[in-house]
């Protein structure tokens, strides 16, 4: 099976499925000699976990990482870092009357035609819970680029219909941590929060936004043509689970301004070539011009909801279906360092590029 793996020189490999033994994985090409701290990863695996709020599924897991090889006293080796992260709260049984019926807006019916045999408990590896793997390699990653002064920042900026009126320059991005719903904005944050609850409340569920920052990236990363930047990017953000849209800077309202309106003037500042506003968000033909990079990720309502819904079985029979199982009514909040992680695997990996 292929499609398991992202990455030209940094480069990660994952394995593992919902309510299998455990998920885990290898990363490749992470330089020799870096400190690494197995806090921070676990620090990362806990903003992703499940059961964190009551916003958010209920299954409970630690999800403590376990690392297998490339790390003696604390610092890579430059060796492949195996690692994995064991499933202990598996409630398998919640899924049996999946067994011969398609769940709407599921994979399971594009997954068994394809392969002629899928996992229906918790979407096997179709599930979000994949994600773990992504979010240890990103936490590696970020600890790598971190020595070259490069961070990222992801934050909720959108749940349903409320929208955080903010840019990301006028709150302070370390805010969104202070919340659950991970809005740097409190009154926002409450209006989202209230929501999600509304719609748990009534077995529904709802999508959202995830805005990313990414500063201190040098000028000079990303191919012209099959490779820019924001390629490489959008290919890490849709490998996402339930992301549906990408667009950085202006985005989508480019379309509607005039060239007047969006070009970006240069200016010297301090010495160095600048641009005046920065509605390209940090990248031009393709490549990083050292301002900020900036991007948002739309993610859809969750498929898995409590109310009835209609849908088939594997014989072609239309049936009723009342779901049950542990699921988020919004994915958005716990899919912020998701984003984050996938982020910091691009970047590092075009920076290591760069350098070969």
């Amino acid at each position: 099976m292929s499609g398991n793996s992202i990455g030209k020189i940094f480069r990660l490999m994952s394995f593992g499925e919902s309510h299998g033994v455990a998920v885990g994985g290898v990363v490749e090409g992470c330089p020799a000699g870096v400190r690494l701290s197995v806090k921070a990863i676990q620090r990362e695996l806990g903003r992703r976990r499940p059961g964190q709020s009551d916003i958010s599924t209920p299954r409970h897991e630690e999800d403590e990482v376990e690392i297998l090889s490339g790390i003696f006293e604390g610092v890579t080796t430059g060796m492949p870092i195996g690692f994995l992260v064991r499933n202990r709260n598996q409630n398998s049984r919640d899924y049996d009357h999946l067994k011969g019926l398609y769940r709407p807006s599921h994979a399971d019916y594009t997954w068994e035609k394809k392969y002629g045999i899928r996992d229906y408990r918790g979407g096997g590896r179709s599930s979000a819970r994949e994600h773990i793997a992504r979010v240890v390699a990103g936490a590696i990653a970020r600890q790598v680029l971190a020595r070259y002064g490069i961070s990222i920042q992801g934050y909720t900026s959108q749940v349903g219909h409320v929208v955080m009126p903010w840019g990301y320059s006028e709150v302070k991005l370390e805010d969104a941590e202070m919340n659950i719903v991970r809005c740097p904005d409190a009154g926002t944050a409450e209006k989202m929060t209230a929501l999600i609850r509304k719609l748990r409340d009534e077995g529904d569920s709802v999508g959202g936004v995830v805005s990313c920052v990414v500063k201190g990236v040098p000028v000079g990363l990303g191919e012209p043509v099959f490779d820019r930047f924001q390629a490489r990017l959008a290919h890490a953000m849709f490998s996402i689970n339930a992301v549906k849209g990408f667009e950085y800077g202006s985005g989508f309202a480019a379309a509607g301004m005039r060239g007047s309106e969006h070009n970006d003037p240069f200016v010297m500042k301090e010495g160095k070539v600048r641009t005046e506003t920065n509605r390209s968000g940090g990248i031009q033909g393709g490549i990083s011009n050292g301002e900020d990079i900036y991007f948002r990720v739309a993610f859809k309502p969750v498929a898995t909801i409590t109310k009835r819904q209609d849908t088939i079985t594997r014989e072609g029979e239309e049936v009723e279906l009342e779901a049950h199982g542990r699921h988020d009514p919004c994915v958005v909040p716990r899919a912020v360092p998701v984003v984050e992680a996938m982020t910091a695997i691009v970047v590092l990996d075009m920076l290591l590029e760069s350098r070969v």
